[in-house]
Formats: structure tokens, C-alpha cells, sequence
């Protein structure tokens, strides 16, 4: 298990690693179709994540010209409402906004605290940087810095947003430890030289046999404490 020394700055995703995004989506959904069963809302929520990795993917493939997270939001609340024949303006244009009003997972405030206390601390999110202030703003996450890729007009894992990382601490890339539930951005990070750790969610894509990040934890109270002690 590799030690956490020499670690000068802390970056976070955002999404999905400190905030419960498919809760948050879920409520949302619920309040634009109140009538909705379960069943439909999950049926809802996997038109709206298909439609936002597809379009994710297809500017990162060169298909599509950048737009940023509130343009692509916007399109999932009228593909959900095309669904379900929802046709209130208001109704589309509050679902449009859901993904800045997601819930904290419960150790992601307190965990933030105490790591500000010892190292510069980073968000690095896929959010265009209107959402991602007006998120951070609802969830109560507080940074030193949150970063949008819309900074350098592409998606994680796109290597230009680690990068704008790494600028930002202003440091080398093995001194910068990239926190994520998702191996996938991890290994974008890995891929730029960052140190990387991946905490548990029970919404996030966990590491293959073939993933070696430096370290794994269950939560954020073990990587602060891992942090404190061995940084």
C-alpha cells in the first residue's frame, strides 16, 4: 500500500465522489412528474444519464462542439419531458438546473474541513462553472478552488483538465492527489503523472483487478486521516 507523502495539494471530483448525484436527480424527477412510481423515475433517470454521457462522449470523440454541462442538462430535462409528455415551460426549465441542486454524501462537508486545515484543496468537475458554484453553494462544499472543465472546453477524462489541475496547484503532478469514486477519471489522472486514491460511493465505478491506485478507501474520514498522518 503506497504511502501518501509528499502530497502538495488535494484535487476532488465532484460529482458522483462528494455529492449523491442520482439522488439528487431522483428528487428532481419526482417534483417535475409527482405522479411517477419508482419504477418510471429510475426509467427517467437512465434517459437523462444516457443523454448526458452520450453527448459527453460524442464532443470528446470530435462529433460535437463543446457545450458546456447547463446546455447538455437542459437537453436531458426535454428528452424526460418528451417521455413522459411533460409540457409546463417552468417545470422543464427547474428540472433543467437539478444537477446543481445535489445532496452532499454525509462525510463530504466535515471530511473538506478538515482537509483545508492541512492542504490546498481543489474541485475538478465536469459542471460548467455556473452550476458548479451554485452546486458547491447548495451542497455546502467548501474549496480553496473548484475547477470546471469548461476551462479548457472538454470532459473528463480529457487530459487537458487534469492538466488545469496541475497548473492550478502549481506544483509537480506526483505532489497532486486526485480523490475520485470513479476509476475512470482516476486513471486520466494517473495518466497525467497525479498520485490518485479512490474512495468508495455506492454510485461510483469501482477499480479493476488491472486499476493500481495508490491507495483505496471506504470513505472520506479514512482519507482525510491517511492524509493527516502519513502527509
Amino acid at each position: 500500500m503506497a504511502e501518501l507523502r509528499d502530497i502538495n495539494a488535494v484535487v476532488f471530483d465532484v460529482l458522483g465522489t462528494l455529492v449523491d448525484e442520482p439522488r439528487g436527480l431522483r428528487t428532481a424527477l419526482r417534483e417535475a412528474v409527482p405522479a411517477s412510481d419508482d419504477a418510471t423515475i429510475d426509467e427517467l433517470l437512465t434517459v437523462w444519464q444516457r443523454h448526458v454521457e452520450r453527448e459527453q462522449q460524442r464532443i470528446g470523440q470530435g462529433q460535437r462542439a463543446y457545450a458546456n454541462s447547463e446546455t447538455i442538462d437542459g437537453e436531458a430535462a426535454q428528452r424526460v419531458a418528451d417521455h413522459v409528455g411533460l409540457t409546463d415551460p417552468a417545470a422543464i426549465a427547474r428540472l433543467a438546473t437539478a444537477g446543481q441542486r445535489l445532496p452532499p454524501w454525509d462525510d463530504s462537508v466535515a471530511g473538506l474541513e478538515r482537509l483545508a486545515q492541512r492542504f490546498p484543496v481543489l474541485g475538478l468537475s465536469n459542471a460548467s462553472r455556473t452550476a458548479l458554484l451554485r452546486l458547491n453553494a447548495h451542497a455546502g462544499l467548501r474549496w480553496h478552488q473548484a475547477l470546471s472543465a469548461e476551462t479548457v472546453l472538454a470532459y473528463k477524462p480529457a487530459p487537458q483538465i487534469y492538466q488545469l489541475a496541475i497548473d492550478t496547484a502549481g506544483c509537480p503532478p506526483h505532489r497532486v492527489l486526485m480523490v475520485a469514486a470513479h476509476a475512470w477519471d482516476l486513471r486520466g489522472a494517473q495518466a497525467r503523472g497525479m498520485r490518485t486514491a479512490y474512495v468508495h460511493r455506492p454510485v461510483g465505478d469501482p477499480p479493476t483487478n488491472s486499476d493500481v491506485f495508490d491507495r483505496r478507501f471506504n470513505g472520506l474520514d479514512e482519507l482525510v486521516t491517511a492524509l493527516t498522518e502519513e502527509g
